[in-house]
């Protein structure tokens, strides 16, 4: 994960409710690991101790030597085709960064088997729109005081059982903020 503000901060708690293992997040200085522990704010020393089993130290492009995953949320440009190329084999590459995203999807698609951007002209657009009024109906309903993450994943799981076995493809892994069917199915997961 590239940026460890808010967004940095939640995908990974997200992902690690959804048992994801080994997640290496990166700020602007580099791989967040606990020998930076004494320069850290309260979130990346969290961020530090929860993430980073294999202690790995350095830049993102070390971070991403065999990696599977890359989920951008920081700024526009940080990710470099040489670096994207230290990636695993048919690697997946979420760039959100928006209107600008930490790579092209044109450059990124010359080693990344999916694509996907915070933009609304490519494929896989990735928007919490099609999350949040769903979460907020589903919350309304029970009369939840607050969102837990348990929430948050159902909404997640929701959104990805709106695209059928036969409808996935690698230019389409997430619905279109357009489908009416998300709000309802994100709700009913959430209440």
């Amino acid at each position: 994960i590239c940026g460890a503000g808010a967004a940095g901060v939640a995908v990974t708690k997200i992902l690690l409710r959804a048992k994801a293992q080994d997640i290496v997040v990166c700020d602007s200085t580099g791989v967040i690991h606990t020998g930076r522990l004494p320069e850290l704010n309260e979130s990346k020393r969290w961020l530090a101790k929860a993430t980073n089993p294999r202690n790995v130290r350095g830049r993102l492009e070390d971070a991403l030597k065999g990696a599977d995953l890359f989920v951008g949320v920081s700024g526009p440009g940080v990710l470099g085709l040489p670096a994207l190329r230290r990636m695993a084999a048919n690697p997946i590459v979420f760039a959100l960064a928006n209107p600008i995203p930490e790579i092209m999807p044109e450059l990124a698609e010359r080693k990344a088997m999916i694509v996907a951007t915070g933009r609304s002209d490519y494929p896989n657009q990735i928007n919490n729109v099609l999350a949040f009024p769903g979460i907020f109906r589903g919350a309304l309903n029970v009369r939840a005081r607050r969102i837990t993450e348990e929430m948050q994943l159902a909404a997640a799981w929701a959104i990805a059982d709106c695209i059928s076995p036969a409808e996935l493809n690698v230019e389409y892994i997430v619905p279109s903020v357009f489908n009416r069917e998300v709000v309802q199915k994100v709700a009913k997961a959430v209440e």
